[in-house]
C-alpha cells in the first residue's frame, strides 16, 4: 500500500514538470498551497502505513479534500484580502516536517531493529 502515495507523488511531479509556462501571481500562490496539502497528505499516508494503519480511501478522501480545502482558502483571503495563504503554509509546513520527523524515526528504529536480528543471527549481538 506504500506504493500508492509514492506513485501519486511521481505522477504529480511529473505533471508538474510539463507545462512550459510558469504560474505566477495568485494562481501560483494557489497552485502551491494546493501542492504543499497534496505533499501533507502523502506524508501522512507514508507515516501511516509505517504504523499500520493506512487506508485506502482515506487517503484519497484526505487528498482531494485538503488540496481543495487549501485552495479554496487561498482564493478566500485573496477575495477579501488578507494573505490566509501564508497561514496554510505555515500549518501546512508544520506537519509535513512533523510527519517527516515520525517517517525518519520509523525508519530508523526499522534500520536498528534488522540490525540487532543481523548481529544476533550472526553471533555478534552487542
Amino acid at each position: 500500500m506504500i506504493l500508492l502515495p509514492i506513485l501519486a507523488l511521481a505522477v504529480g511531479l511529473l505533471i508538474g514538470l510539463l507545462p512550459s509556462q510558469d504560474l505566477r501571481g495568485v494562481a501560483g500562490i494557489y497552485m502551491a498551497v494546493a501542492c504543499l496539502a497534496g505533499l501533507d497528505t502523502v506524508c501522512g499516508g507514508i507515516k501511516s502505513n509505517f504504523e499500520g494503519r493506512f487506508a485506502t480511501d482515506v487517503f484519497v478522501s484526505g487528498f482531494i479534500t485538503n488540496c481543495l480545502l487549501a485552495f479554496f482558502l487561498a482564493w478566500v483571503g485573496d477575495q477579501i484580502g488578507v494573505d490566509i495563504f501564508l497561514v496554510c503554509v505555515l500549518i501546512f509546513g508544520q506537519r509535513i516536517f512533523n510527519n517527516l520527523s515520525l517517517i525518519r524515526r520509523h525508519l530508523l528504529q526499522a534500520y536498528n531493529d534488522w540490525r540487532h536480528r543481523r548481529d544476533s543471527e550472526s553471533g555478534l549481538s552487542t
